[in-house]
């Protein structure tokens, strides 16, 4: 009864350190294929109005009323 297969119990739970460019490699990765995820699953707006949202209009400048310009 060896477990000369297994791991040792300590490295398996221990989060390995990893570079921040690998970190921000992985991060798009997984970004990526959660898109390509929605893509596929083909919920995209699909006629609901309620997902889009109107776009706030500029406001008008009221410089000169505030400053009482002519």
């Amino acid at each position: 009864m060896s477990n000369e297969t297994n791991e040792p119990a300590g490295s398996a739970e221990e989060p390995r350190k990893i570079s921040l460019a690998e970190a921000m490699k992985q991060k798009l990765a997984q970004k990526k294929q959660d898109q390509a995820n929605d893509k596929a699953d083909g919920k995209q707006r699909g006629g609901n109005s309620a997902v889009m949202k109107s776009q706030n209009n500029k406001k008008p400048n009221n410089q000169r009323r505030r400053t009482g310009g002519s």
